[in-house]
């Protein structure tokens, strides 16, 4: 058996934990990615601040539970290059099993369909039995991101309806549409699924 840096793989991306040493990888990709995330999320520019960003990602599946959130980079199988990033937030276990999530592509991959396979990879091992174990996961958008309603739409997530003033965003609170899926609903894209 041939050792894989990656949690879950699919044809062109596989899903591995943030290291502390891919600062310097994630932020220029963050600063090309400037136009693209624009008004909607805008991650650590600076290795400082990815160091601060990602250090409670970096505990894992095991830190989850302490820390309530873990991510996840979507990198591309080929060349390694980080392709974008899926966090969950917000874990609660015991009988809710539930989990926010957070992502962005970065511009050289948008558009390939490499943040769909990641995020339905996200999707598989948040809800394996051998991964988060998660019941459900929501995804928060705002009504004008198009691209990120099409991304989890076609995975198979559900509108649940409308946040006002859900989120505060770049100095204003933000409309948020809610998203969801369960362990039960099927998605598209999704390779194993145990929840």
């Amino acid at each position: 058996m041939s050792y894989s840096p990656y949690l879950a793989e699919g044809g062109r991306i596989g899903l591995r934990p943030y290291r502390p040493t891919d600062g310097a990888e994630f932020t220029a990709r963050v600063r090309e990615s400037r136009e693209l995330h624009h008004p909607w999320l805008s991650p650590p520019e600076s290795v400082e601040a990815y160091e601060a960003y990602a250090a409670p990602l970096i505990a894992g599946a095991a830190g989850a539970a302490a820390t309530g959130r873990t991510g996840f980079l979507v990198c591309e199988r080929e060349s390694g290059a980080i392709a974008g990033f899926v966090n969950v937030n917000n874990i609660v276990l015991g009988a809710f099993r539930c989990g926010a999530l957070g992502y962005g592509a970065f511009a050289h991959a948008a558009g390939r369909g490499l943040m769909r396979e990641g995020l339905g990879l996200a999707v598989g091992h948040a809800f394996a039995a051998d991964g988060l174990a998660l019941h459900r996961l929501e995804a928060n958008i705002q009504p004008g991101n198009a691209a990120s309603i099409a991304l989890v739409r076609g995975l198979g997530f559900r509108l649940e309806g409308l946040s006002p003033d859900f989120l505060h965003v770049k100095g204003a609170w933000r409309d948020h549409e809610r998203w969801a899926i369960t362990a039960e609903m099927p998605c598209p894209g999704v390779p194993h699924r145990t929840g």
